[in-house]
């Protein structure tokens, strides 16, 4: 059943909101939403509790898997949602859930969605696992990006705890030379491993090792690196992510492998927007050097610890390639078709 909602503005104009059965949901609908210019996103993007967004494109839709953020034991599932535009939003619930692997009981976390060979790979983190409990990142497959996602691997890719960093938090990056990387970590330790081209296990690099930490200055959990123009980006949240000040820093290298040279703050809590704004990922728009961020923060009026919602902002860089402070704001980016 479709329900017609109007929201007037200052201004006496007046927006519509369609919402059929949970399906295409308007930005920032809801009882308190803030009025939004036409044709922008609005902040949040989409209705509903979410954290530890992976922004992604494929083909011609963005694609938005974020963390389900409610208390760990009802972390069981994973929704999707994807846009033509960055400004109305299709729901995909429950892509992936514990039932679907038989190993991984609560705490699904931030996943990295990967398409290689028409298939879909979903990197997953399970059960907040310490040492010696079953857990760690998962990977699951699908043949659409809207899932249903099933286990890959029968078993966790990476279920220890290594070089002191607790296997959560994965991101998957694809260097230029096609070599793929998993980066992860939590507990202030993150580590890189080279992933073999089928994603079934990881490749032992040149000295042996399966591991490398890469642990910058400052770093807490949340990695994401990207490649501009000759130069490697490493991206990381700090502070504690139930706290206001929650937030992200990054570093340079000419390497995946650093050293990694931190450089500062990017993206933090406005007092007068959100707090706890960290844990995000990258969006470049193909062919442009257009880029936005998707983060999650809390709105001021909340303070349950779960309660964070997903939002986007433009992401700007310097002639120098330095990444610019980025301001979070109400009312989000303009409509952006690829």
């Amino acid at each position: 059943m479709k329900k017609l909602f109007l929201l007037s503005t200052l201004t006496g104009l007046l927006l519509m909101v369609v919402v059929a059965d949970g399906q295409s949901v308007a930005p920032g609908a809801g009882k308190s939403a803030p009025v939004t210019p036409p044709g922008f996103s609005g902040n949040p993007i989409f209705p509903g509790w979410y954290a530890d967004p992976e922004a992604v494109i494929f083909g011609k839709q963005y694609w938005v898997y974020p963390t389900y953020s409610a208390p760990f034991n009802e972390q069981v599932l994973l929704d999707a949602f994807s846009s033509p535009d960055l400004v109305h939003w299709t729901k995909h619930a429950r892509i992936l859930d514990t039932a679907s692997v038989h190993w991984a009981r609560r705490a699904l976390w931030a996943p990295a969605v990967v398409q290689k060979g028409g298939r879909y790979f979903l990197f997953f983190g399970a059960n907040d696992v310490h040492k010696g409990e079953i857990g760690g990142i998962g990977v699951a497959v699908a043949d659409r990006p809207q899932g249903p996602f099933r286990d890959y691997l029968g078993k966790p890719l990476v279920g220890s705890i290594q070089n002191g960093a607790q296997p959560i938090d994965q991101f998957v990056f694809q260097d230029q030379d096609g070599q793929y990387y998993l980066l992860y970590g939590g507990w202030s330790h993150c580590n890189l491993a080279r992933l073999k081209p089928d994603f079934t296990g990881l490749l032992p690099f040149p000295d042996g090792t399966l591991f490398k930490e890469i642990t910058p200055q400052n770093y807490v959990e949340g990695p994401l690196m990207f490649r501009r123009q000759g130069k490697y980006y490493f991206m990381w949240s700090e502070g504690g992510w139930a706290g206001p000040d929650y937030s992200v820093a990054y570093a340079v290298a000419d390497s995946p492998l650093g050293p990694w040279r931190r450089v500062g703050k990017i993206l933090q809590q406005d007092p007068a927007v959100a707090t706890g704004a960290g844990h995000h990922s990258i969006v470049q728009v193909p062919g442009t050097d257009t880029w936005y961020i998707v983060y999650h923060r809390r709105p001021l009026t909340e303070t349950d610890m779960n309660h964070r919602v997903t939002c986007i902002d433009r992401l700007y860089f310097d002639a120098q390639g330095r990444i610019q402070p980025v301001k979070i704001t109400t009312g989000g980016v303009a409509a952006h078709k690829l």
